[in-house]
């Protein structure tokens, strides 16, 4: 069934969000910020690998994407747009403490030196201990995912935790879907071929960024915005 022609297209709404936002109507920054607020945190730790450190990064890149939404052309999406000055945001520090790792290096010759902390054997416990025995799993997880080079780490966020798609991933980080692919492969190669399968619905439940995080940065953002205005 095609969509009612009075229905406004995602486009269309996205739009008028961003000219409410740009008009500095708190309702419309606000709505952005939960729609965007997982994935871009997701992002910043994925480069970053610490949670203070990305929500830190998501805040700065809000601050600086709301002052300057004129720039924005929707060439790509807003999700994209806001992703980019997230990582470079995330980036820019990364520079501070470290030298720049040349990605074709770590690419070529990755060895078996990237050590992945073992996963345990799923647990038989009764129900009571279960949710602490999943918490201890997705920590695992995490510092698994953290264990990976950053080129690597970054994709499978994007494309297994967030479920971006290849063409959605290859825009945001601005390489071929052919690179993603062979990145997340390699990913999937170092995290161990069960891994996957092992730790099934907790995967999705990995870097959680929402209830009072999501509030108290919505708000910071708000406090910012009107300061400046």
């Amino acid at each position: 069934m095609s969509a009612s022609p009075n229905k406004p297209s995602r486009d269309t709404e996205e739009a008028a969000l961003v000219a409410r936002a740009h008009a500095s109507d708190p309702e419309a920054v606000r709505a952005i910020m939960q729609r965007n607020n997982q994935r871009l945190f997701r992002l910043a730790r994925s480069i970053v690998r610490d949670d203070a450190e990305a929500e830190d990064v998501v805040q700065e890149a809000y601050g600086r994407a709301f002052t300057s939404l004129g720039d924005f052309r929707g060439e790509a999406s807003l999700g994209t747009w806001l992703g980019r000055i997230v990582m470079n945001e995330a980036l820019g520090r990364l520079r501070g403490t470290r030298q720049a790792v040349d990605l074709s290096l770590v690419e070529n010759h990755l060895t078996e030196a990237a050590q992945i902390i073992p996963f345990p054997a799923a647990s038989m416990q009764p129900d009571p201990e279960r949710t602490m025995a999943q918490r201890q799993i997705q920590k695992l997880l995490e510092r698994s995912i953290d264990n990976l080079p950053e080129a690597f780490r970054t994709v499978l966020i994007m494309r297994v935790i967030e479920g971006m798609s290849i063409e959605e991933t290859a825009e945001l980080l601005q390489i071929r879907p052919e690179t993603v692919k062979t990145r997340l492969h390699r990913a999937r190669a170092l995290l161990r071929s069960g891994l996957e399968e092992d730790i099934g619905p907790v995967l999705m439940d990995a870097f959680p960024f929402a209830g009072e995080k999501c509030a108290r940065l919505a708000a910071n953002v708000l406090k910012r915005l009107a300061m400046e205005a």
